[in-house]
Parts: structure tokens; C-alpha cells; sequence
């Protein structure tokens, strides 16, 4: 029921995405080649939606259907109104987001319903819908980009809501609901605490289980930085190393983990579909660390961020009738660099958006909260400045998959060994009966990973707390607003010592 309510107010919000302008106006175009591609996009997205293959990770934009946007490039809109170069930077990025986007969405198209679809011949339709797709969005993004009134329609539009129901939280009481729920934060960040300054301790019949990343040769700390300034030659200055360079960047930059392992639920792997499951699984004969690049804004400087994401089978049930319990669990570990190629914070969430933590160094400092009850920034241990070749250990709980405190290693600290894949891959998996499957659903949640939490917990205004979702739809807070990729999260809690070159 909770798919199906999802997939309508997509196709609803899908049709008012159709039927603004200027795309309505594209739909009865003079012009046969702006008509014919308004009339694609119109026929592809009535094909997704009915087959429930839409993608939620960034936002679809009323009116500009070729266009997507994510949370970062939203915070970029006054550098693009202002500079026409910066416009047209912003424009190609909003494009790439929904070509990739629906790369994955007909990837994930049953056949049938690919096949349906206007002006495609018999063989290799699936490439000829991604060329028809990136011909279309050409066609169409060239003819906004001339109209002053589309351009000015964009920058108004290029947003990305919240993950919060104001509604909810209306009928839910929030001014009154969000004392006893701040309360119970503090008690849970009190314990928090409590276990950093303990020193850990593996349950009983458990074994301990570190696990570092792939060896590569050590990235010096000049290369890192060449590679950033390389990388953000464009109008906005966001850096986007090539593959290569990416790949050097995750491997210098992973952590280590060292896992309590007292049972199959705490063993970490790769996500895959079984045949005819309803929800993934943890394929743990091959441990696997997802990764992703991301970005934050800083006094108006884009700074790079790298995102480690590890899947466990569950979170069983500590008691009976444990609220938090459930399918699917994980750990996500962001680092945020300095331009010199210096870590400056790091910071931590399950991919619930639940138990948001930072780790700042020396040259990140804490920022007060303005309110009181806000869940701001819980800094529950502070890291030293890393040396090149230095990284994080992260001693991650049986069960709770808790992270109970951050060392420093370096060197080839375990022989045991995880390897990266690119966490898109989660947004088109392969099913072993055939065709492709997002881990997500239409609404970024993962179905099946709901806890019992949320029936006690939705005044808060989040849908499905404690339920495992897709990048761009982490909100971090019960008490507040804050999401993992708000594009100011860091700004806004942490004064940066970017260095003497970057001020």
C-alpha cells in the first residue's frame, strides 16, 4: 500500500513536471524536432511511472523534465543568476544528474514497457532510448537557455524539497512532541559518550574482524591537492577528479574497520537480489565498501567530500520487542577535504539518516547550536591531524553496528581486505530472473527495512523512520531540519581552517 501511495504521488507530481512551462509550451511547438522530443520525454516518464522505476536520489525540476537537482547545485543558483558561464555550468550539471538518472530508470524498465516507447528500432533499444534521451535534452535545454522567461522560470524552480512533512509534524503536535524527543536524544548521546570513553570491549563469543582497504601505492599530500585544483577548472569550481584520480583519492582516504562479529548480522558485503526476493540482500563472502563523491560549500568555496558506505544483513533485536530492530543496516563515513588535500572533518550516519556524529580535526572547530533542543552536531571524539599515508579505524559494535570510537592507523594494518564499488551501482542491480532492479523504491526508501520506530516516531515529521534510504534522502535530525547533503551542513556547525592559500 505504502508503494502504491508512493508511485501516485509520483505520477501526480510527474504531471504537473509535464504540463509546466515552458515544457507545455514545447508539447505544441511549431518546430516538428522540439514537439517530437517534448513528446518523448512525455512518453518515457509515462512508462517509468507506471512501472515504478523512477529514481529518487535528485529532484525533478516543474517544467524541465531533462532536468534534475540536488542539493548542492540548488545552493548554486545566485552564482549562476548572477554569471552566464556559471548559468550554463549549472545547466549542464542539472542535465547530467537526469541523464544518469534515467540511465538507471530504463535500465530498470521491463522490456515491454522499453519496447513500447515511440521511434525505436527493434535492436538495442535501450541504448537508442539513452541517445534519444541525450538528443532530446539538447534540443530542449538550448531552447530554454535563449528565453529569458524559461531561465528565470529554472532558477526559481532548481530546488530540492525537504525530507520533512510539515503536515505531519502539524498533526503530531511538533512544538509539544519535540521535548520529550530532544530529551531522549540527550540520553542517547549521554550514552554515546559513555562508550568512547570506555575502552571497547567485544561481547562475549563474538571475534574481532579488521578490515582494511585495497593497497595501493601512498598519495602524497601535494598530489592530493594538484589533483583538486586540476579537477575544479569550471565556472562553479566544483571539482570532479577523472576515474583515475578518483580511485587514488577513495583508496588514500578509506578507513579501516574493526567489527565485532558475534553472527552473520555483523558481517558486511555486497548488495544483490536473490530470486524473487522482495528486498536485497548481503551477499558477505565478498566484503564490499560503496563509495561516492559529494560535495559542501564553505564561504562560497565548493570543498570535495568522499563517502564510504558498508551494508550489514540487519540490526537484530537487542530485547524483545526492540523498536530499532530490523532488515538492513549500515554504516556511512563522509570525509571532507581541505583544497591542500588534508582531511578537515569527518563525519558519520547509518543509512537510515539515523545517529548523525562528526569527528572534527584542529582545523575544523565546533560552531553553538542557536537553539537548545536543535539536534545540531554531536561530536562525540575529536581526530588529530592526519599524515599522509595515516587513516581512520573505525571500531564499529556487534548488533548496534554503533561506531564506539576512531583511531589512527597506517600501514597494511590487517591482511583482510575490502573491496570498493561504486554505490550507483545500488540504483540498477541485476536479478537473477531476469532484467534490473533499483535497491530503492520510488520514494528512496528501501521496502522491507522499516522499523517498528516509526509508528512511534512520525511526529517528527520523517517518513518511515529508521528505514534505509538512498543518497539525497537522509534526514539527520528528529529535533530541527538537516539533512546529510544539505550543501551548508558544515558551514553552519563547523568554523574551517582552509589554509593560507584558500582564504
Amino acid at each position: 500500500m505504502r508503494f502504491a501511495a508512493s508511485a501516485l504521488v509520483a505520477g501526480m507530481l510527474a504531471g504537473c513536471a509535464t504540463l509546466e512551462a515552458p515544457f507545455r509550451g514545447h508539447l505544441d511547438s511549431a518546430a516538428a524536432p522540439v514537439r517530437s522530443c517534448a513528446e518523448w520525454y512525455r512518453a518515457i516518464d509515462a512508462e517509468i511511472e507506471s512501472a515504478g522505476t523512477r529514481d529518487a536520489q535528485e529532484a525533478r525540476i516543474a517544467g524541465f523534465p531533462y532536468l534534475r537537482a540536488n542539493r548542492l547545485l540548488a545552493a548554486l543558483r545566485p552564482a549562476a543568476e548572477a554569471d552566464r558561464e556559471a548559468l550554463r555550468e549549472l545547466v549542464e550539471r542539472l542535465a547530467e544528474a537526469d541523464l544518469a538518472a534515467r540511465r538507471m530508470e530504463l535500465a530498470n524498465l521491463p522490456e515491454e514497457r522499453l519496447r513500447a516507447l515511440p521511434d525505436l528500432g527493434a535492436a538495442g533499444v535501450r541504448g537508442e532510448a539513452n541517445a534519444r534521451t541525450r538528443e532530446c535534452a539538447g534540443v530542449l535545454r538550448e531552447l530554454d537557455l535563449a528565453s529569458a522567461e524559461a531561465r528565470a522560470l529554472l532558477l526559481d524552480r532548481a530546488r530540492v524539497p525537504d525530507d520533512y512533512s510539515t503536515a505531519l509534524r502539524i498533526l503530531g503536535l511538533y512544538a509539544l512532541t519535540r521535548l520529550p524527543f530532544a530529551a531522549g536524544v540527550r540520553r542517547w548521546e549521554q550514552e554515546r559518550l559513555e562508550a568512547f570513553r570506555r575502552e571497547p570491549r567485544a561481547p562475549e563469543g563474538s571475534s574481532l574482524v579488521r578490515y582494511a582497504p585495497p593497497s595501493t601505492p601512498r598519495v602524497e599530500r601535494a598530489e592530493v591537492a594538484r589533483i583538486l585544483e586540476h579537477a575544479a577548472h569550471n565556472a562553479l569550481r566544483i571539482a570532479e577528479p577523472a576515474a583515475e584520480e578518483l580511485e587514488r583519492l577513495f583508496a588514500a582516504h578509506a578507513p579501516s574497520f574493526e567489527i565485532e562479529v558475534a553472527g552473520r548480522h555483523d558481517r558486511f558485503g555486497r548488495l544483490r537480489w536473490l530470486h524473487g526476493a522482495a528486498m536485497p540482500v548481503v551477499d558477505d563472502a565478498e566484503p564490499v565498501v560503496y563509495t561516492r563523491l559529494a560535495h559542501t560549500l564553505y564561504r562560497g568555496q565548493v570543498l570535495l567530500q568522499l563517502v564510504y558506505t558498508i551494508w550489514f544483513p540487519e540490526r537484530p533485536p537487542r530485547e524483545p520487542g526492540d523498536i530499532l530492530a530490523g532488515r538492513l543496516d549500515g554504516v556511512v563515513w563522509r570525509v571532507t577535504l581541505a583544497p591542500d588535500g588534508e582531511p578537515l572533518l569527518f563525519d558519520s550516519i547509518h543509512p537510515c539518516g539515523c545517529f548523525h556524529a562528526f569527528f572534527p580535526t584542529p582545523r575544523a572547530r565546533p560552531r553553538p547550536a542557536p537553539d537548545a533542543l536543535e539536534e545540531w552536531a554531536f561530536v562525540p571524539q575529536t581526530l588529530p591531524r592526519l599524515r599522509p599515508g595515516e587513516r581512520p579505524l573505525l571500531r564499529v559494535a556487534s548488533g548496534t553496528h554503533y561506531i564506539e570510537s576512531v583511531s589512527v592507523v597506517s600501514g597494511a594494518d590487517s591482511v583482510a581486505r575490502y573491496a570498493f564499488r561504486a554505490e550507483d551501482e545500488l540504483r540498477s542491480l541485476e536479478r537473477l530472473e531476469g532484467g534490473r532492479r533499483s535497491a530503492f523504491g520510488p520514494d528512496g526508501l528501501i521496502a522491507g527495512s522499516e522499523r517498528p520506530e516509526r509508528f512511534l516516531f512520525w511526529p517528527m515529521g520523517i517518513a518511515s523512520p529508521g528505514a534505509m534510504r538512498q543518497w539525497g534522502r537522509h534526514a539527520t535530525a528528529f529535533v530541527g531540519r538537516r539533512h546529510f547533503d544539505d550543501a551548508d551542513l558544515i558551514e553552519k556547525r563547523f568554523a574551517l581552517d582552509l589554509g593560507e592559500d584558500s582564504r
